[in-house]
């Protein structure tokens, strides 16, 4: 009966060897490149090589024996809790230094050494001898000094291990992730708990459950490799790909409940936390009415929010999330940063609308700018002026004193031209010499006073150009109009050409001065 015991002992370590070599074989085969798939393999290959080894122990007849499988499983057995430790660190995204990695593995090589040359020195078991209360022969092992060291070793590198896993386990949002997590910490506890037993002399006949143990705790790695993809889709893999991406990311399913999201997201949304998974994307977005009604149509499109006072530009993508016979399971939005394209387009849509010496708006800007603002005025029934003026004898300036002295008497002409404008008027450059400004809302009286005031403060300055002093003055021609959708209204094309007649007028008239349409008019009649 008792011979029956111990072959169900042997068996159970057999079965918990082939375990490890069926999940080694898994790994090389299926998740090279995996994190912590090369600790794996070697943890899972080292247990194997110490199952078997205790195996043949238990089935040892003399002492000697015993002590010579004892040696072979010592040659497996000082890796296992290091490979542990380093497989939790690849498994979580962490590396030790390389120094530190040396130092790690001194302690098994010196264990390994110690335990082969033991009958030298007793330095890692005192005594060796077969147990008295055994029906059949186990081995009775009395600790030396390093013997200890080694356990202390073996103890920190799992709990090492559980803390860091633990610790990881407080960063996932998916319950999904969180079970594996938690089935590896599993796997990793069994071991303790059967070396509790074992030194506590608990165990049955003085059995080492560490190997019986293994099978266990290798169940739980096997649940978690297999079940759920421990190595395939790891939570540090999602942290690395998903939850690091710049990218705003957020998952929903097909009833747009919110199945995931990344750190970026709640940049996005700050409210967004644990609790709102699992729930509607529609209660995150109770007050924001417009991120809401792009989500729901569920099409591209760019949306902009602000952010510590900053203004973000953001693109939002949507993707399927399809099963293999195409059937719909969610989808994933994406919000692109796309600020820094924005303000590109922003600032060469500007550069396009300028002139470049002047800085003020091209003619053909200009035009486009004043028509959309005549549509507004219409609607409100206000009224418009319009003011072009140019530059007296500025061919002569040109000629005299060269094109770089006419360039910047042109950008004189302008700054004090802007300097007596309000934000809402709109001044551009007609053609060479000669510039317009847009009054929205301003009375031909108001208008009036405004070109005689630049034209006071263009002729007020002295020029200092190549150490020649010159005075420049100009000539203004203003027409207005009130825009009523009531009755006819005037284009700007009609505008600029009665302010372009007003202006011949002001130069006929010996050039310096301000003339308005409605006096034109009245000569001519």
């Amino acid at each position: 009966m008792l011979l029956q015991e111990l072959l169900i002992y042997i068996l159970i370590i057999i079965i918990a060897g082939l375990l490890s070599v069926f999940l080694c074989g898994y790994a090389i085969l299926k998740l090279k490149g995996a994190p912590g798939a090369r600790y794996y393999m070697l943890v899972t290959f080292t247990s194997a090589i110490f199952t078997f080894a205790y195996a043949f122990e238990l089935s040892s007849k003399t002492i000697e024996q015993i002590i010579f499988w004892l040696r072979i499983e010592y040659l497996a057995l000082p890796f296992i809790p290091l490979f542990l430790l380093l497989m939790s660190l690849d498994y979580t995204g962490q590396k030790l230094k390389p120094w530190l990695s040396y130092i790690l593995f001194i302690i098994p090589f010196i264990t390994i050494f110690l335990h082969s040359t033991n009958d030298l020195h007793h330095f890692y078991y005192t005594s060796m001898e077969l147990r008295a209360d055994s029906p059949f022969p186990i081995i009775k092992l009395e600790g030396g000094p390093w013997y200890f060291v080694h356990s202390i070793f073996v103890f920190l590198c799992i709990m090492v291990s559980v803390i860091i896993l633990l610790i990881q386990l407080n960063q996932q949002v998916l319950l999904r992730f969180r079970l594996q997590i938690l089935t590896m910490v599993a796997g990793l506890l069994v071991p303790i708990i059967a070396s509790y037993f074992y030194m506590n002399n608990i165990s049955p006949y003085g059995i080492d459950l560490g190997p019986v143990s293994m099978s266990v705790s290798f169940l739980f790695h096997g649940a978690a490799l297999l079940s759920f993809q421990m190595f395939n889709v790891s939570p540090i893999a999602r942290d690395t790909v998903f939850a690091s991406m710049k990218e705003g990311v957020i998952v929903l399913n097909h009833q747009d409940v919110i199945v995931d999201y990344n750190n970026s997201m709640k940049l996005i949304l700050p409210m967004l936390n644990h609790f709102y998974i699992g729930k509607t994307i529609t209660n995150v977005l109770k007050e924001n009415q417009e991120l809401a009604n792009i989500i729901y149509l569920g099409k591209e499109n760019d949306y902009e929010i602000c952010i510590k006072e900053k203004k973000i530009n953001y693109h939002i993508r949507f993707s399927p999330i399809l099963t293999k016979n195409n059937q719909q399971l969610g989808k994933i939005i994406s919000f692109v940063d796309i600020t820094d394209q924005v303000y590109l387009q922003k600032k060469l849509k500007l550069l396009a609308s300028m002139d470049g010496l002047t800085q003020v708006y091209n003619r053909t800007y200009f035009m486009r700018k004043t028509e959309k603002l005549l549509e507004s005025l219409i609607s409100t029934e206000g009224n418009v002026s319009i003011i072009m003026f140019d530059i007296d004898h500025f061919k002569k300036v040109n000629d005299t004193l060269g094109h770089d002295a006419g360039d910047h008497v042109l950008k004189y002409v302008v700054k004090v031209a802007k300097k007596c404008l309000r934000v809402t008027d709109i001044m551009g450059r007609f053609g060479g010499e000669e510039f317009i400004i847009c009054l929205p809302n301003t009375s031909l009286y108001d208008a009036f006073e405004l070109a005689n005031t630049i034209r006071l403060n263009i002729a007020e300055k002295h020029m200092l150009i190549n150490k020649k002093e010159i005075c420049v003055t100009s000539s203004f021609g203003i027409s207005h109009a009130m825009m009523n959708s009531g009755v006819h209204h005037q284009s700007i094309q009609t505008l600029i050409r009665q302010a372009d007649e007003a202006l011949y007028a002001a130069k006929r008239k010996g050039r310096n001065c301000v003339q308005q349409y409605t006096q034109v008019i009245q000569n001519i009649t």
